[in-house]
């Protein structure tokens, strides 16, 4: 028998093994999961936390019950992969593998800015990419009635690069029903040139932050937080105050990447950009956030990489030439605030665009504008990232690659 082994049993992993288990021939192959947690969370959700929207049962379930029958599931930490004699050690023993899929996601790393992880840290400073820290600004939001609230990236890359911009709408919309905005100076931080991540959308939607009033600093590249005089200062010393800062630390790859060599600076594995195989080890492949291909860190663009990369599984185990085919497609609702919502649409080649979806022409979803269907789509991912998404069963609809049907591409 050989052994396929998939690190991580996230979004990426928990798909893989569902991709996988039902095309890989079970006389020659035993297919392996290993993740240390025993919770899966739907990341996604922990934006909604914050603000009362979702609570805690809706973002998360044990990992093991979306595992198929016929992979083996470990639920150990991974201490390193020694990729030159093809094993992984984990605490209580080794694991041989002869293909290797790493989905071992990324995590924010708010000790690498001097003064983030202070005793401050959830007092006055906070995240909202982990569950721990959502749950703990729902509980700070409930009882903040006015000041300064700074929403701030550290750096790129980020998962979904714009849930900080969304948290910013959210935040603008939260107050707003409470009868407090006026109380409440919104700033949104970024290290920049314009809020959104792509510079055509930055040009269609900046009317959003003016018409919220929620004020932008560009460029900013952060140096330290001065959390004893609640100030976040960058490297000329520009100075920014907060009463309340919701920041989004650097983000890194798993800290295995780190001591098993096989990452860059910020522990992301250099991968094949259209094929997600490892450019170092040919019988490793990589997804999801663990990557550094230059796409969204973000659940749609895992789901996307998945189709793919299944079907170069199976080329590379009969020895045929792989498909340089994902495009770096991502496609994902902005929530805009009072029950609205943008949906995007791009790859490695395409901003995001004008346009329809699913049908072309018709819709009934639009792309770049705002609409209260946006946002019920945005809702109702939840539902699919469940029942459909993780168990890899296909999405109507929604191709691996971006179609140019119904948009208004831009040449």
């Amino acid at each position: 028998m050989k052994n396929l082994v998939i690190l991580g049993a996230g979004t990426s992993g928990t798909m893989m093994a569902n991709h996988l288990v039902s095309k890989l021939p079970k006389k020659d192959w035993k297919i392996h999961i290993v993740d240390q947690y025993k919770t899966h969370y739907y990341q996604p959700g922990f934006l909604f936390l914050p603000f009362d929207i979702y609570n805690e049962n809706q973002v998360k379930k044990e990992g093991k019950k979306f595992i198929p029958k016929g992979v083996e599931y470990h639920q150990l930490k991974i201490e390193k992969i020694d990729a030159e004699n093809n094993l992984v050690e984990l605490e209580n023993g080794v694991l041989s593998y002869d293909i290797l899929i790493i989905a071992t996601g990324s995590k924010i790393a708010p000790q690498e800015v001097e003064g983030m992880h202070s005793k401050a840290w959830r007092d006055t400073i906070f995240d909202f990419y982990t569950y721990e820290g959502a749950l703990a600004l729902r509980n700070k939001l409930r009882e903040f009635k006015e000041g300064k609230l700074v929403v701030h990236i550290t750096e790129m890359p980020i998962k979904c690069p714009v849930a900080p911009l969304e948290f910013a709408f959210l935040a603008d919309s939260y107050f707003d029903k409470k009868g407090i905005r006026d109380k409440v100076e919104i700033t949104y931080v970024t290290p920049l040139s314009g809020a959104f991540t792509k510079e055509y959308s930055s040009k269609k939607l900046g009317y959003l932050l003016e018409e919220k009033n929620i004020k932008l600093e560009t460029d900013f590249a952060i140096e330290r937080v001065d959390f004893k005089n609640k100030k976040i200062v960058d490297y000329i010393d520009i100075e920014i105050s907060y009463d309340l800062l919701v920041t989004v630390p650097t983000n890194m790859g798993d800290e295995v990447i780190e001591k098993s060599g096989l990452g860059d600076d910020l522990n992301f594995v250099p991968t094949h950009e259209k094929t997600l195989q490892s450019l170092e080890h040919e019988n490793i492949f990589v997804i999801g956030d663990a990557t550094n291909v230059p796409a969204s860190k973000a659940g749609s663009v895992a789901h996307f990489q998945s189709e793919t990369l299944t079907d170069n599984i199976l080329l590379y185990i009969n020895n045929k030439p792989l498909k340089e085919e994902f495009d770096g497609h991502s496609k994902c609702f902005i929530e805009t605030g009072k029950n609205k919502a943008l949906l995007i649409d791009f790859n490695y080649e395409q901003e995001p665009v004008t346009g329809t979806f699913p049908i072309a022409g018709i819709g009934p979803l639009k792309l770049l504008k705002e609409s209260v269907l946006n946002h019920w789509g945005k809702l109702a991912f939840r539902w699919v990232y469940w029942n459909l998404l993780l168990k890899g069963i296909p999405i109507p609809f929604v191709s691996r690659n971006m179609s140019t049907a119904g948009k208004n591409i831009n040449k």
